[in-house]
């Protein structure tokens, strides 16, 4: 058994739920805020058995496509000044950062 986790752009999260249950994966999906825009996103939690993880994989990578933005940078309110950049970058946003745990044990009430 295996425990998936997805990290999807808000933008890409109504697609990935909609295409896992096209495909009969069960996924719980937990809002989140990414540390580096902090930008919405969603994390999705997959329990599936070992035999399906490449193809959830599959599915989460046709689903969350990588795309760039332009940022503008939020000030840094106490922050370290020397790490604050005062105009716009291009970033790359979306896609999904996925990561694939082994399950001791699972169980369903």
């Amino acid at each position: 058994m295996k425990l998936i986790i997805a990290v999807v752009q808000d933008k890409d999260s109504a697609k990935l739920a909609q295409n896992l249950v096209k495909e009969n994966i069960r996924a719980t999906k937990l809002a989140s805020t990414g540390g580096f825009l902090h930008a919405g996103n969603t994390t999705f939690l997959i329990g599936t058995e070992d035999h399906l993880v490449d193809h959830v994989k599959s599915i989460i990578q046709q689903s969350c496509k990588a795309r760039e933005q332009v940022v503008a940078p939020m000030s840094p309110m106490g922050a370290s000044m020397e790490s604050y950049i005062p105009y716009p970058v291009n970033v790359q946003v979306g896609g999904a950062t996925v990561f694939v745990l082994d399950i001791e044990q699972f169980a369903q009430f």
